[in-house]
């Protein structure tokens, strides 16, 4: 027995409801179960520093429609939640609030700020949560991680070690990007390049033992300090004299070397550039190819440094730059300055221009860790959709270097290298040492630095279930099925997992990669908090509802792609999510107390036939493109079914069957069913979408079952295939929607009741028309719809509506008020009278034709030209009107 629905849809009160009991009912949850195949995924998680925004929203939207559907499909379906540490981010945030404090990070000491970090992270990781059970989603909660948990830990520990035993871990100095605001070293994924307006100088080297020099241009004059070679084209016959000899280093005392590498651009400038290995990745690798000293000139905070700086020491980078140009100008080695757009990376934390530097770090060698990665999408086992961000990926990985992993921060992984306190050698191992190998000492100090954030979440997918423990789930859920992720962490995060994921279980993490765009403001631009054009998540679904929102953001949205984010979007939303919700509680209205058995289908009315067929073809089609990832094609056509065919025609096709229900109880039970069916079927293609507003319904239309997320996925049924009733509806549609826009045209009052002939040589066509001509009576307003074989009966001047194999005629005394329209067009044929008097006035002065000007006059003409021919129209409409008037 059928429940009928509130009057209006709220989602404020059902969408929590709803959502506290599938948590209670433990839908979400999954547990090892063999007789299933499963599906998995890992959400990418979230910082802990974070609230959600519109690319969490997007992100997690679009997991959460692919793991209902897989849970509709009979999948033993797990997705694994967690949030990430983000050192840099956590880092900051707890050193300003501290400040705000007034304490001083370092006076508090490492345990101490470790503390306050967790107490952090036990207030803050918590809100992201929350923030995301709103949005609906249905991750296995029970499962959620973090990335710095016991078992995260672990792993990451396990994975330091491994990799450090098989030699791909190693600690050297290179060149690496330095943040002199959050003093740590960042890998080449974390900077941000970004282009900025700057200037070349040009800078006279004078050339030792000569009167001559070399020009050399530079962007950063104040690297200069760190110079140690010039270097020119082996094959440039401008230098080849020069090679071996020695230039004087401006503002110094210092002479340095001048070499030939094939490094240099000969076409470029003046074809012979500065050397400063300590300062610049080229330049690093120049250095090491002739043996060239390496002078680091700054401190940590990016200030001049007291061994190399001179005069300059202590000065800030850009105040040192100032201040040598000023020096360089004065002693006659300024040769000019150009001004030069360039690309200048910057932190992507704290957007602080980042400064090339050599420094000890740890790093892991990336050329044998990236061969099975590259392997993996030529050989297929990776797919990316769309497919173009194949390119990006290999490009990527084919171009890496080593990737630096220590950071010089505290919240973090820290990293498991101990040096002995004697002798200093280094010791890489679970926990603190008891001797030292090499000299038997037993003090050692750990390392102080912490690791890269994405060498733990590089991790996830395994260690988040249970890696490097050989458990069940892990046996049983991984690899995992589908990442979905925007294309900014293509690099950060995607290539980490996939070579980590082959280094430790010796299988590719995920056989496929959904990549999906950023959501931008309706202008186009990207949503960030200096343009202030961010839009809450939350504020929108407190005000439309979670499934509107959701629906915003998957409609139209093609993979790979932006979108822009319109609040008249999310109107459209909440309206469509009404619609729905009314047709169903008319049709709940209609099922109360009635009994509802499946007919034999081939009594079926032909509309009933139709909706069946079309809602047939739906699923098909449907279901193909969710298993292409087309989730915004998927949604789109499921919203046409819904709105057009099934509320805007079949609805409409049934009312009358609905009132006439005591008169024809086998028409209606019929047509009850049919809705019935359709709309269950409609809201399972829905639920992914719309979770909240589907489940609602479902409860009232199916309340024998337990869940509408728990039910199955609809199935293809050639028994609904109903070719014919299609044919016939599809012809009465445009029959219908053709009267509907001559009514429009005319002019025609609403209330008005017109007579319809339709005419057509095809006898399926016929019987089927009349079959259905109450509901096009109503729908078309007609007093009377007649099928017939020809055009007997019909009036010559009746207007016609052409479709295929079929015509609509339009009787126009049915169409207008004689007398009205006569009354009008006698008033018509007098304000002619008075255009063409005026106008033939014009053109009959002749000071007027011989003084104003061509066009004037030629426009004047053309204008009497239509005023004729219009009354010839109005007198020959006048005649046959008065014509018919007196039969």
């Amino acid at each position: 027995m059928s429940q009928n629905l509130e009057k209006t849809y709220n989602p404020k009160e059902i969408e929590p409801k709803l959502y506290d009991k599938w948590c209670e009912k433990k839908y979400f949850h999954a547990e090892v179960d063999r007789s299933r195949k499963p599906f998995t995924t890992v959400m990418p998680p979230p910082n802990i520093t974070g609230k959600l925004h519109m690319g969490h929203a997007l992100d997690n939207t679009l997991q959460d429609i692919l793991i209902r559907y897989k849970r509709m499909q009979g999948y033993n379906a797990l997705w694994i939640p967690g949030t990430d540490h983000a050192a840099i981010s956590t880092e900051v945030k707890v050193t300003n609030q501290l400040k705000e404090e007034g304490i001083d990070k370092k006076e508090l000491g490492r345990e101490k700020f470790l503390e306050r970090t967790w107490q952090w992270k036990e207030e803050y990781a918590g809100t992201i949560e929350a923030q995301l059970k709103k949005l609906g989603v249905s991750c296995d909660w029970d499962r959620e991680r973090f990335t710095m948990d016991e078992g995260c830990s672990k792993a990451v520990e396990e994975v330091f070690i491994s990799l450090y035993e098989k030699g791909y871990i190693y600690k050297g100095s290179r060149i690496i990007n330095w943040c002199p605001v959050c003093k740590t070293s960042l890998s080449d994924a974390e900077v941000e390049h970004e282009e900025q307006e700057g200037h070349f100088w040009h800078i006279k080297y004078p050339i030792v033992g000569t009167d001559d020099y070399l020009e050399i241009a530079t962007t950063r004059p104040e690297t200069m300090l760190g110079d140690t070679a010039i270097a020119v084209h082996p094959d440039d016959e401008r230098y080849k004299d020069l090679v071996g000899k020695k230039c004087l280093l401006p503002l110094t005392d210092r002479e340095i070397p001048i070499v030939a590498d094939y490094y240099v651009d000969k076409e470029f400038g003046t074809g012979a550039v500065k050397i400063t290995p300590a300062h610049d990745p080229n330049d690093f690798e120049v250095g090491k190819r002739h043996n060239l000293p390496e002078i680091n000139i700054m401190n940590d905070d990016a200030t001049i440094n007291e061994q190399y700086g001179g005069k300059y020491a202590g000065m800030d980078r850009y105040e040192a730059r100032k201040a040598m140009v000023k020096d360089l100008e004065e002693q006659g080695y300024l040769v000019k300055v150009e001004p030069h757009s360039h690309n200048v990376g910057t932190h992507d934390r704290c957007h602080t221009t980042v400064e090339p530097l050599i420094k000890q770090q740890w790093f892991v060698k990336m050329d044998e860790l990236a061969k099975p990665a590259i392997e993996a999408v030529k050989n297929g086992d990776l797919k990316f959709v769309p497919e173009r961000f194949d390119k990006i990926y290999l490009h990527w990985l084919e171009n890496i270097r080593d990737w630096c992993i220590s950071r010089q921060i505290w919240w973090g992984h820290r990293i498991p290298a101990y040096y002995c306190d004697e002798c200093g050698e280094v010791v890489v191992s679970r926990g603190m040492p008891e001797k030292c190998p090499k000299c038997g000492c037993t003090h050692f100090t750990q390392d102080e630095d912490t690791l890269d954030t994405w060498f733990s979440s590089a991790l996830w997918p395994f260690s988040t279930l249970g890696w490097p423990e050989k458990t069940e789930d892990l046996d049983y859920f991984y690899p995992t099925d589908v990442l979905v992720t925007g294309y900014d962490i293509i690099f950060f995060w995607v290539i980490r997992m996939v070579f980590s994921g082959y280094a430790h279980t010796g299988k590719c993490p995920f056989h496929t990669v959904f990549i999906h765009g950023l959501v931008r403001d309706s202008q186009g631009r990207k949503m960030s908090k200096s343009l202030g054009n961010g839009i809450d998540p939350l504020e929108i679904i407190d005000q439309y509802g979670a499934d509107a929102l959701r629906m915003t953001l998957v409609t139209g949205n093609a993979p790979g792609n932006d979108m822009r984010f319109y609040n008249e979007r999310v109107e459209a939303s909440r309206n469509f999510a009404n619609k729905v919700w009314n047709a169903s509680r008319f049709i709940l209205m209609n099922m109360e107390g009635k009994e509802i058995t499946e007919p034999d289908l081939l009594k079926l009315l032909p509309a009933d036939r139709w909706i069946l067929s079309k809602c047939n073809k739906l699923i098909r089609e449907v279901t193909e493109n969710m298993d292409k990832f087309e989730l915004g094609i998927a949604l789109q056509k499921v919203y046409d079914f819904i709105w057009d065919e099934f509320c805007d025609w079949y609805i409409e096709f049934v009312k009358q069957r609905m009132y006439n229900a005591k008169e024809e109880p086998e028409s209606a039970g019929m047509a009850l069913w049919t809705l019935r069916e359709v709309l269950k079927n409609a809201l399972k293609l829905l639920h992914p979408f719309m979770p909240f507003v589907t489940e609602e319904i479902y409860s009232k239309l199916i309340p024998q079952e337990e869940s509408l997320m728990m039910s199955d996925w609809p199935q293809y049924k050639e028994e609904w295939e109903f070719p014919q009733a299609e044919n016939v509806v599809e012809h009465l549609k445009l029959l219908a929607s053709g009267v509907r826009n001559i009514r429009a045209e005319m002019n025609v009052p609403a209330g008005r009741k017109i007579k319809i002939y339709v005419v057509s040589q095809d006898q399926e066509l016929l019987t089927g028309f009349q079959m259905l001509k109450d509901a096009v009576q109503r729908l078309t307003n007609a007093s009377e719809f007649i099928a017939q074989q020809d055009k007997s009966g019909i009036a010559e001047d009746a207007i016609s509506v052409v479709v295929p194999d079929a015509t609509a005629y339009l009787p126009l005394e049915d169409m207008i008020d004689f007398d009205q329209e006569i009354e009008r067009l006698t008033k018509e044929e007098a304000r002619l009278t008075k255009e063409i008097a005026r106008s033939n006035g014009m053109l009959g002065n002749e000071k007027f034709v011989s003084k104003a000007p061509a066009a004037k006059v030629q426009e004047e003409r053309e204008k009497l030209e239509k005023y004729e021919q219009m009354m010839a129209q109005v007198k020959d409409r006048l005649a046959s009107l008065k014509e018919k008037i007196s039969r």
